[in-house]
């Protein structure tokens, strides 16, 4: 699957929406292949106190349910189509999900594909 294929799955889950007075989700999709060659797609929850998540948590979420967690693509969009690349604590939080994952490609632009390792140059560990 190629990141034309992947950046229409992540804008296939846009639905920016209003929750409650506190809380509104779907304004960022995000979409994950898998080594098995699945996609997973989820969308940020935004919440008054911060307790919201990513969209490409909600995506890393479904795939751990799935059973999976070597990500070979990501990409996320925000509600206006725009890629977006993913923020720290999702570069983090994906690194860490498989030992292989710092070789996961991830576009942050059009036409500008790095990989988490590129997005982490001085690692922790």
């Amino acid at each position: 699957m190629n990141f034309t294929d992947l950046y229409e799955r992540a804008k296939s889950v846009l639905n920016p929406r209003q929750l409650s007075k506190v809380a509104d989700a779907g304004g960022v999709g995000a979409a994950l292949l898998t080594e098995s060659g699945n996609v997973y797609t989820g969308v940020c929850i935004d919440t008054a106190c911060s307790m919201g998540f990513c969209a490409e948590h909600a995506a890393a979420a479904a795939m751990i349910t799935a059973g999976e967690n070597r990500v070979m693509k990501m990409i996320a969009v925000g509600w206006d189509g725009q890629i977006m690349p993913p923020c720290g604590r999702c570069r983090e939080f994906v690194s860490q999900i498989h030992d292989d994952n710092l070789d996961t490609q991830v576009m942050v632009a059009e036409n500008v594909i790095v990989t988490i390792r590129d997005l982490l140059p001085h690692g922790w560990l």
